[in-house]
């Protein structure tokens, strides 16, 4: 009673009304007779919470949050079933997300001629010169065929002959690689006199003629021309794609149970956008937005005016800066400490130099915004950990203040390990790609290095790390049961375990999904828990997810999600009206 007391008088006073019981009494919204597991070690699971407006006024037992029904609220019956708090996509690219929804998908592609196939399709629907995009090809999931290789990767031929007229662009599940063909290479005027840009490679055969294979940054060479093509269309119509990229990766967000999510990162347009789209109450998540693609110059100018605190019920928040140090291990990108066991002429690429992402977190002290650097391999990671560590002691300042982090942290060093915890720097993981990478990462680091280096969670935790997860959505499916499973099992498509000793319990994934990324977003007094006072961002699943089998958890359905206090999934016109809807 006393949690339902003090959860009541944190309505009242965010309410402009006078603080007296009738004005929140009665809730708007309650769920009863689950397992609501509110992520509150103050408060344990319960089986009740009830909703006023935007927030949590009450958790509790039935017969304490029944007294705040009354005859206009909403009641649900969850008959047994979960209540966890709404869950936060940790490290996503939310427009990427819808806008992979809008071209070819590729991340079941089992061979390179199934790929081409697909390519195929498209060029017998596309119009003379369209572009023809595609994602999520990955070339350790493809069976062997009969292919030219190069590094590993098919030669263009077959796609070439495929699509003789229209540019084919085709991004790697990674987003550290892109495939293009011959009238693609043409339009972007790569040809064998074309220089490898700093941080990227253009794949070439023995006789140096470009292949398709674009490494990391030399993706960004065909940039110009698809930015030529895509100045001839309509538009309005460009509008509308993106307006379908927010409506679509929302969507799917939400059908999943995310209510708010890390968008990792936007340059200052598109934050204008998304301000645009927050003004005009057409966010359908809400965002954490990284800072990318801007200049230390730039950014220099224009920080104070882009940094967006939580407030209220908000649907955009910008304190962040996305850098990004090296590349993917799957397309040889990631920076190592010693090269690659199948490519052993590298050690990895950096792709922005350490000083500029030195003088962007100078920056970052200056203007109070978080620092968030994409590290893959244990090269990457030591070189931040030591980058952020000489910033902290130079400004004389505490590292677990500013809640810097280091994105992906998927290959560490046994001795860098326990500096994450000692200096407070957050590692911003994601479960799914440990299940994902882990069988042909052997083949990268050898036996030896991988079960020392490689998605070393427990070892994280125990040094008192903060993590945070997430899928990289699209790179990943964004279904967090999935990464919480791979998270609790680590359970690799072979059926094979990755290293399962370096896994975490359910209610530590869970917590990385909840408290651990509000933590990670300085939010964690707004979300992450089931807390009176809190925003109600609430999803109810389909079963108790306490009582299944870990193997199970995947399997897990969001049935309904809640926003802010409203039902956004089913969407409005399915909305459910009793517990046998849902």
């Amino acid at each position: 009673m006393v949690r339902i007391l003090m959860g009541l008088m944190l309505v009242w006073a965010m309410s402009a009304c006078s603080p007296t019981p009738q004005t929140i009494n009665p809730a708007d919204l309650v769920l009863r007779g689950g397992v609501v597991l509110t992520m509150d070690p103050e408060i344990g699971d319960q089986q009740a919470v009830a909703v006023k407006g935007h927030h949590i006024v009450a958790v509790g037992s039935n017969t304490v949050i029944d007294q705040l029904v009354g005859s206009d609220t909403k009641v649900i019956e969850l008959n047994g079933r979960s209540v966890i708090p709404g869950l936060i996509e940790g490290h996503g690219h939310f427009l990427s997300l819808g806008r992979a929804q809008q071209v070819l998908d590729l991340t079941q592609a089992d061979s390179f001629s199934d790929v081409v196939g697909k390519v195929s399709v498209a060029v017998d629907a596309a119009k003379p010169g369209e572009w023809i995009l595609g994602m999520g090809w990955h070339q350790d999931k493809w069976a062997p065929g009969e292919e030219t290789l190069v590094d590993g990767i098919p030669v263009n031929q077959t796609l070439n002959a495929a699509s003789p007229e229209n540019p084919v662009l085709l991004n790697h599940a990674s987003g550290h690689a892109a495939f293009a063909n011959e009238a693609a290479l043409q339009a972007a005027g790569i040809d064998q006199t074309t220089a490898d840009p700093a941080g990227g490679t253009i794949v070439r055969d023995s006789l140096g003629k470009a292949t398709g294979m674009l490494r990391e940054t030399a993706q960004r060479l065909i940039h110009p021309a698809y930015a030529r093509y895509q100045a001839g269309l309509d538009p309005a119509e460009l509008a509308r794609q993106t307006d379908e990229q927010v409506f679509l990766a929302g969507r799917l967000a939400l059908q999943h149970g995310i209510t708010s999510f890390h968008d990792a990162g936007a340059d200052f347009a598109t934050i204008d956008y998304f301000r645009q789209l927050e003004d005009e109450k057409r966010l359908p998540v809400r965002l954490y937005v990284m800072i990318r693609r801007e200049s230390n110059e730039d950014m220099a100018a224009r920080l104070t005016d882009y940094r967006m605190p939580i407030k209220g019920n908000d649907f955009l928040t910008v304190r962040s800066i996305k850098r990004q140090i090296d590349g993917a291990l799957g397309a040889h990108g990631a920076w190592l400490l010693r090269p690659y066991e199948d490519l052993p002429d590298t050690s990895g690429l950096v792709l922005e130099p350490i000083e500029d992402i030195e003088e962007t977190a100078r920056l970052a002290v200056e203007h109070g915004f978080q620092v968030n650097t994409h590290a893959i391999g244990t090269r990457a990671n030591r070189e931040v950990l030591d980058l952020y560590q000489r910033i902290w002691a130079e400004n004389n300042t505490d590292g677990r203040r500013l809640r810097w982090r280091i994105e992906h942290a998927q290959h560490i060093h046994p001795e860098d390990v326990p500096r994450f915890g000692q200096l407070g720097v957050i590692a911003a993981v994601q479960g799914v790609h440990c299940t994902s990478d882990g069988p042909w990462i052997d083949s990268r680091l050898g036996q030896q290095r991988t079960e020392q280096t490689s998605y070393r969670w427990r070892d994280l935790l125990d040094s008192g790390a903060m993590l945070n997860n997430g899928t990289d959505a699209p790179v990943e499916h964004i279904s967090p049961f999935a990464s919480i499973q791979a998270s609790v099992v680590r359970l690799m498509p072979n059926g094979e375990a990755f290293y399962p000793e370096q896994a975490m319990t359910l209610r530590e994934a869970l917590y990385t999904y909840t408290m651990g990324n509000a933590y990670s977003a300085f939010e964690e007094q707004h979300k992450g828990s089931i807390t009176p006072g809190k925003l109600a961002d609430l999803v109810v699943l389909n079963r108790n997810i306490l009582a299944i089998a870990p193997q199970q958890i995947g399997q897990t359905r969001v049935e309904l999600t809640v926003l802010g206090g409203e039902i956004v999934w089913p969407e409005r016109n399915a909305e459910p009206d009793s517990a046998a809807d849902i």
